[in-house]
């Protein structure tokens, strides 16, 4: 069986350095396009630390040329969401699968990103988080909510270093979907400032310092007591992991179709 030829979008940067490294150390996969504004011509290997690999490191506008040229099965895309929502439906026109760990889409932004993976008949994996962890963290909380119910209050506290963009966090805001779906649909609020009593809403807020990779907490707070399920990334290797397993899995899967990490853990 031939390899899947992966395709990256950032590879020069620190998620996309170490996606090359996996999939160089996954059996049955191989690095065929590498895409970025800096080291443009330059071998990404080279560029990474690993060697040559006689993939040279493309400009963005020529996404959909180099894609078809280098015969590429799957586009890895963890990059910012003007770029994601630019280059996926590019991607996808290209009859290359996704696996995009963008946060920060807009629902505008993730409409038109499904509507070109079913128009063009391949295959995605669109996800907050790769991390298997997160994965099971999602189940614990769904199970907590719907025992829980509306007696107790739902806070969410996450953080991150002090370079991440978007707040809150795409994985926050899918735990407090989660939740909220279990709960019969509350309202989410981000942040308190002022005035606020608090009603029954889901509150998210954000922690921007240093290198924290990045911590979740979700607090279920009674009157008398407190749950809290936390999930801590020490290392953003539990993100690569998740994201090259779901890379190999989805260029096997029905096409048309735009799947999550929980379809790729089960």
């Amino acid at each position: 069986m031939a390899n899947v030829r992966v395709g990256l979008v950032g590879a020069c940067g620190r998620m996309g350095s170490l996606i090359v490294r996996r999939v160089l150390a996954t059996e049955g996969m191989e690095i065929s396009a590498a895409f970025d504004l800096v080291n443009i011509g330059k071998d990404i290997g080279e560029v990474v630390g690993v060697g040559p690999l006689n993939v040279p490191v493309s400009d963005s506008k020529d996404l959909a040329a180099v894609l078809k040229e280098s015969n590429t099965d799957v586009l890895l895309d963890f990059t910012v969401a003007p770029a994601t929502a630019a280059n996926a439906p590019v991607a996808a026109a290209a009859g290359v699968n996704l696996i995009i760990g963008t946060t920060g889409l807009s629902a505008e932004q993730k409409t038109n990103i499904t509507e070109a993976v079913i128009k063009n008949n391949v295959a995605a994996v669109i996800s907050t988080n790769y991390s298997i962890g997160v994965g099971v963290f999602n189940k614990l909380i769904r199970q907590a909510a719907i025992y829980l119910g509306d007696d107790y209050d739902v806070e969410i506290i996450e953080a991150h270093h002090n370079q991440k963009k978007d707040a809150p966090s795409g994985t926050a805001m899918t735990a407090a979907e989660i939740i909220s779906e279990a709960m019969g649909g509350k309202d989410i609020k981000s942040g308190r400032d002022g005035v606020c009593p608090r009603g029954k809403e889901i509150g998210v807020h954000a922690i921007r310092g240093g290198d924290i990779v990045g911590d979740h907490t979700v607090m279920f707070i009674g009157n008398s007591e407190r749950i809290e399920i936390r999930h801590q990334a020490h290392s953003r290797e539990i993100f690569v992991g998740g994201a090259v397993l779901a890379a190999k899995w989805v260029v096997s899967q029905k096409k048309g179709v735009v799947y999550e990490m929980a379809d790729v853990l089960n």
